[in-house]
């Protein structure tokens, strides 16, 4: 029997992070954009939580905004309490002591994000000397340990060069070195494999691992690929249109995946198992208009399991049975005889057609 989930979250002993209800609108001359609308999780101290979604899910805005890196345009409203402090609408100036020193981001693009006309070393040891009170020599011996612990060859050669003058890899592990440079008790990681060749990909993501063993840290790792997140999170949270869709523990996600907007996103996945031009599995349509979302469930216009239900009564938060940890938001979830019965009719056409599970 499933058991609708409590909105209202408990602070426990070794909660880092709670979100509760938390609504991230932006004014817009055609309306309010709801990019995050009523996300509700926890993360406890040393874990890694990764949040996985299409591009305008409301991932990204969903760690700015606990950031507090949002335009002046942002409407606010829930809770984000940060190590018991309310953190949610805190200025610029009121966040300035926690950025850097208890939360740090590794962006996306790090070209975009080092200052192309500054030398490495002095963008990794301003933080030091502004957050930390350092001085220039204790900042720049930091800064050279720091790139060594990200394992980038000869530091404190690096330390005079341009961000130009590195790969885009090497560009990506200065990132980390400088958001870890004030060793804060969260990282938030966003996209930060994007663009980078697969080998690479693994590279930076097993030294964010090894740093958040080594310090402690929790670390939110934010992705549109389900395979990135697979081997480096203790949790998963599948958003959609704004809102959480499923969100379990890692291996259970993948072992027992409830929401058909999930399953999507790990059928579109390359399998090395497949024959070359295998057709990989898309998801049809487009993500909803968060201006005007549709009715119900907001992945009812693009599921193919959808049923009359679904387009009109939003499903809430369910606990997967026996299990508090597993939540998801669906009418037919994976495993129900609706969906089994529709499922069988899309791999047989699939099938048919050439593509493959």
């Amino acid at each position: 029997m499933n058991v609708h989930v409590q909105t209202e979250g408990r602070v426990t002993e070794g909660v880092l992070l709670q979100v509760d209800d938390l609504r991230t609108h932006f004014r817009t001359e055609r309306g309010l954009v709801r990019a995050v609308d009523g996300v509700t999780f926890t993360l406890e101290r040393g874990k890694a939580l990764g949040i996985v979604g299409e591009s305008g899910s409301g991932k990204t805005v969903l760690s700015r905004t606990i950031m507090g890196l949002l335009p002046s345009t942002a409407v606010l409203s829930g809770s984000v309490r940060f190590a018991g402090q309310e953190v949610l609408g805190l200025d610029a100036k009121q966040m300035r002591h926690l950025w850097g020193r208890e939360m740090s981001m590794v962006f996306q693009n790090p070209m975009v994000s080092l200052n192309p006309l500054m030398k490495l070393g002095k963008q990794i040891a301003e933080p030091l000397q502004i957050h930390l009170g350092m001085d220039k020599v204790n900042a720049t011996e930091t800064a050279e340990r720091l790139l060594r612990d990200v394992r980038i060859p000869e530091p404190e050669k690096r330390l005079d060069q341009f961000p130009h003058e590195l790969s885009g890899g090497m560009r990506q592990r200065v990132m980390i070195a400088i958001a870890l440079a004030c060793g804060p008790t969260l990282l938030f990681a966003d996209e930060p494999t994007t663009a980078l060749d697969v080998t690479v990909q693994a590279q930076i993501l097993d030294l964010i691992g090894e740093q958040r063993r080594d310090r402690n840290m929790s670390v939110i790792l934010v992705t549109h690929d389900l395979g990135v997140v697979a081997g480096h999170t203790d949790e998963i949270a599948v958003m959609y249109g704004g809102r959480l869709v499923e969100k379990a523990p890692t291996r259970e996600l993948f072992a027992n995946m409830k929401m058909p907007y999930t399953k999507s996103l790990m059928r579109s996945i390359p399998k090395l198992d497949h024959a070359s031009h295998t057709r990989l599995l898309t998801i049809p349509g487009r993500p909803p208009d968060l201006v005007n979302p549709p009715a119900g469930c907001r992945f009812a216009p693009r599921c193919a399991y959808a049923r009359d239900r679904c387009r009109e009564e939003e499903p809430p938060l369910t606990t997967v049975a026996g299990r508090n940890d597993h939540v998801y938001a669906c009418w037919y979830p994976v495993g129900s005889p609706e969906f089994e019965e529709r499922d069988a009719e899309i791999m047989t056409a699939v099938s048919v057609s050439g593509g493959g599970d």
